[in-house]
């Protein structure tokens, strides 16, 4: 045994960290996006036993993630419970395709802003909803409304005991989970999250509180494969539409996953085509089943490396663990409350907003910090697809614009020829005030244009700036060739 499995003790040590951890989120997340709290725990049990099998990185951890919360949320409100199976299965086979052609590494291309940004939208997104949710009373639907709502929301708590206490119930989970970081190192080996959870249930049953708890159907019960009619919907664009941002998103954060994780162990280094297959093939697996999407999840990973892990076995244990919870103790689920979910991921909202990103990117790098809040700000108030459009599209224009910085120094001494120079990117962008500028020169002096400090000329200056050169010469020789005017008497 311990030749084939060298490592199986500090593997076996992170499979349990990483469970006690995945546990209240996936539960929470499933909550949150409006599915059955069973939906969530099949993902993460697909995560670990499927994905967690799969090559790629062989560390991270993948599940249900609060990142997908908002979109699976819109999803489900939209087009129902059973198109998300069809969602999320063409998302994986799109993640398969894309990993197969090895494309995968293009994903690394997309700023970094532009993801941030996405989870400070989601984050804020997923604290707004889920105070509605820890108070118990219903949310209202857009990014938007949620947070424009709070201050009715608060009143309408403030006159209502049963809210009150639901409320009270999402602090004290909050609470407990941000002091849990204080504690000492042997406390700490129980997850915050879980220990906040389990404290919130056992209060809750000590003292008869009157909140709501999750609701439990049964693991099998919960699991509904996409039938005929879900499948007939794929006729609809906005679906497809739907697809497409579960697949970039997903994608998009799992890479950026796996890359954070590569910094904190010094093991073998991601595969990055391999981990989308890999993300895929859970994905579809997800599909059929009518569960959750999955990504690579941060939290889980980091954890899972803290915790000693040294290979995949560890993250293929933590799906078992789930498998075992999950059959053997259902009934456990239906006393935990829902403000306690809630708070979990209150709090987890919070951490995806990069608040220390914003400031450093603000002294350094302006645009990127604009880029970074726009993207947010378009999530909240328009939705999660097209917020990370515009946010793309703005770090294609500051790319664009950046490239295209140009400078042209003149050099005149009143007498000889015009000496200019152009330093920079000389892209079609930036003609007009190239020729506004050549042209504005002495039309009866030789002008040298020194272009050897350029990085890139493009094909429409080369252009403009040799024709530019043909007429310059063709006035010098016009103006040479002249007679000269008769002095007068």
């Amino acid at each position: 045994m311990p030749s084939r499995f060298p490592h199986l003790r500090q593997d076996f040590a992170a499979s349990l960290v990483v469970f006690l951890v995945a546990l209240p989120l996936c539960l929470g997340v499933a909550v949150a996006s409006g599915v059955p709290a069973e939906l969530g725990l099949v993902t993460g049990i697909v995560g670990g036993v499927v994905t967690g099998m799969m090559r790629g990185s062989s560390l991270q951890v993948s599940g249900p993630a609060a990142g997908m919360t908002v979109l699976v949320f819109e999803a489900v409100r939209t087009f129902g419970l059973p198109a998300l199976g069809v969602i999320v299965l063409l998302a994986g086979l799109l993640q398969i395709a894309v990993g197969a052609l090895r494309w995968g590494r293009w994903f690394r291309a997309i700023s970094v802003s532009v993801v941030e940004g996405m989870l400070a939208g989601i984050g804020l997104v997923i604290i707004a909803g889920q105070v509605y949710a820890a108070a118990g009373i219903e949310a209202p639907a857009s990014g938007l409304a949620k947070i424009a709502g709070l201050p009715g929301a608060v009143v309408e708590v403030a006159g209502s005991r049963t809210a009150l206490l639901s409320l009270a119930v999402g602090a004290g989970t909050i609470g407990v989970v941000v002091l849990w970081q204080r504690l000492p190192q042997r406390v700490r080996t129980v997850p915050g999250a879980l220990a906040a959870v389990v404290l919130a249930t056992a209060a809750t049953q000590l003292f008869a509180l009157p909140v709501a708890t999750v609701e439990v159907d049964g693991l099998l019960d919960a699991i509904q494969p996409p039938g005929a009619d879900a499948f007939g919907m794929l006729g609809d664009v906005a679906l497809l539409g739907t697809v497409l941002a579960f697949a970039l998103i997903a994608s998009a954060e799992s890479l950026f996953s796996a890359a954070a994780v590569d910094r904190l162990h010094d093991g073998p280094r991601t595969r990055y085509n391999q981990e989308l297959i890999a993300q895929g093939a859970g994905n579809t697996v997800c599909g059929m089943l009518g569960a959750l999407p999955m990504t690579a999840v941060i939290v889980r990973s980091s954890a899972n490396v803290r915790a000693g892990a040294r290979t995949k076995a560890s993250r293929v244990l933590h799906g078992v663990w789930l498998l075992l919870f999950a059959t053997l103790l259902p009934a456990t689920l239906g006393l935990i409350p829902l403000a306690a979910l809630a708070g979990i991921l209150v709090h987890a909202g919070w951490k995806l907003i990069p608040f220390r990103a914003v400031a450093a990117l603000w002294r350094t790098h302006r645009g990127e910090a604009l880029i970074l809040v726009v993207t947010a700000v378009a999530i909240v108030a328009v939705n999660m697809f097209e917020g990370v459009l515009i946010g793309l599209a703005l770090s294609v224009a500051k790319a664009a614009w950046d490239t295209s910085q140009i400078r042209l120094t003149v050099v005149d001494k009143g007498v000889g020829p015009v000496q200019a120079r152009l330093t920079g990117n000389a892209t079609f962008l930036r003609l007009p005030k190239i020729l506004d500028t050549l042209e504005a020169l002495p039309h009866d002096r030789p002008v040298e244009l020194d272009l050897s400090g350029l990085h890139h000329l493009d094909h429409a200056c080369r252009t403009a700036l040799e024709n530019w050169s043909e007429r310059h010469r063709s006035t010098l020789a016009a103006a040479a060739a002249k007679p000269p005017e008769p002095s007068p008497l």
